[in-house]
This record gives structure tokens, C-alpha cells and sequence, in this order.
């Protein structure tokens, strides 16, 4: 059994590779409540002998990495890899678009792109031949949403829901406008962009919290997969630890 732990800012998510198949078992805790106690409870009732962390908190990554006492691998740019790095400065690629791009690659092949719907929205470039390029970093649909509700007296909390009109009828509803359709428009932008700047007929991904809404509208999303990011966390790990 290899345990498979994504960290994120908002949540960390933890699987199992069972034989080179995720587990239907998962388990999230809150990145902010991660400790021995809550990684304890999480954990209490799986079996593993091997573990791989897919980290953008360097704290909570240390936090893992001390509570494990058996052979455990960081994904990072000096990770075994299924794709290259034709980036300026590789040690600035976090290691969830690392694991993302792997995974993309791995499924559909390059070009591609990966769209990350996280607290930030990412989008991750990999050539023809398999090479990670770079990409976009963008607000998430989250930070949109809690800006207005925190920066004004009178807009409130929502939550995001596909708008029934363009017009909105009611401020919750002019919201769901802006934070759903106006957002589209921006990953809609940005992929043409990207993808004419890459060449050929890039297959793009779409994988993160918010990605079955926003896509949901966007044609030019090929896949949704929200499993992609363990994904590449199961391949990197299976190519950096020894599997009995």
C-alpha cells in the first residue's frame, strides 16, 4: 500500500495506490488543522508502507514528513519525473503542477494543458515531446468571490452556483453573474492565448475544485479529471521509492 497526500493551501486530500489503482478511500483534512493528532484520526484504520507528499506548504509538508517513519518521497523539480523541465528556474514549479503535468502527459500525451481550479487557478504547459514549459498563475474563483463579500458592507457571502440569467435580479444573483460567466471569460482568454502561442491542437484538462462549474461552459476543455493531481502523485512516487 503506498499513501498518496496532496497538500494543498485549502485542504489536504489523502489516497491510497492500491496495485497502480487509486482507492475509492479518501480522507481531507483542513490544511490549517494538520498536526500528529489529525493525521492520527485520518489515517488510524489504513495500512501503508510507503508514502509520497505533494506539498505547496513547506510547514505542513515538514509536519508529514517528521510524523512518517517509513520510506517517504517530496515531489519537487529533482524528482524522478515522466516529463522533462524546460523552465529557467525549476525549483519555482510547485510540485502540484508538477504532479499535474506528469499525469496529463501520462493520459493524453503533449501538447497539452492543465487548468488547476484551486484557491489560485493554474494553467500548466507540456510540449509535443513531453517537456513542462510554464504557464499561468490567475485568482481563484474563491478569492473573487470572498473579496467582494469581505471588501464591501453590503455584498454578501454566495455560494457559486450556475447563473439562470446574464442579468441578474437580485445582488446574489448579479454575483453568480460576475464570479461564474465573467470568470469563464477570463480562463477563456487566457487558454487562447496560451494554446496559440503553444501550436497544434493542445489537449487540455481541467482538474480542481471549481472545475466542473467553469467548464461546464468552455467548449475548449477537452477532459475533466479530478483525480489528475493523485494521479501524478501515484506516478511520481511509484518512480522515486522502492515498491516490494
Amino acid at each position: 500500500m503506498h499513501l498518496l497526500i496532496d497538500n494543498s493551501n485549502t485542504r489536504t486530500k489523502f489516497a491510497l495506490d492500491q496495485d497502480g489503482k487509486l482507492s475509492t478511500w479518501r480522507a481531507i483534512i483542513p490544511t490549517s488543522d494538520l498536526s500528529p493528532k489529525t493525521l492520527t484520526k485520518a489515517l488510524s484504520d489504513q495500512d501503508f508502507t510507503q508514502v509520497t507528499i505533494c506539498s505547496v506548504v513547506p510547514k505542513a509538508a515538514e509536519i508529514m514528513e517528521d510524523f512518517f517513519n517509513i520510506p517517504t518521497h517530496r515531489v519537487s523539480h529533482q524528482s524522478k519525473l515522466p516529463i522533462t523541465i524546460d523552465y529557467p528556474k525549476p525549483a519555482q514549479i510547485g510540485a502540484d503542477r508538477l504532479a499535474n503535468s506528469a499525469a496529463a502527459f501520462l493520459s493524453h500525451q503533449g501538447p497539452a494543458i492543465v487548468i488547476d481550479f484551486g484557491t489560485a487557478v493554474t494553467f500548466d504547459v507540456i510540449s509535443k515531446k513531453g517537456a513542462y514549459l510554464g504557464g499561468v498563475i490567475a485568482p481563484g474563483t474563491a478569492s473573487l468571490r470572498d473579496y467582494l463579500h469581505q471588501k464591501t458592507a453590503l455584498l454578501p457571502s454566495i455560494i457559486l452556483e450556475e447563473p439562470t440569467s446574464a442579468i441578474g435580479r437580485s445582488t446574489e444573483d448579479a454575483m453568480q453573474v460576475g464570479a461564474v460567466i465573467g470568470y469563464r471569460g477570463l480562463i477563456r482568454e487566457i487558454l487562447n492565448a496560451v494554446a496559440t502561442e503553444l501550436g497544434g491542437k493542445p489537449t487540455v484538462i481541467a482538474t480542481g475544485g471549481d472545475a466542473a462549474l467553469i467548464s461546464a461552459g468552455l467548449e475548449s476543455i477537452h477532459h475533466l479529471d479530478p483525480d489528475l493531481t493523485l494521479q501524478g502523485i501515484q506516478a511520481i512516487g511509484r518512480m522515486n521509492l522502492i515498491f516490494q
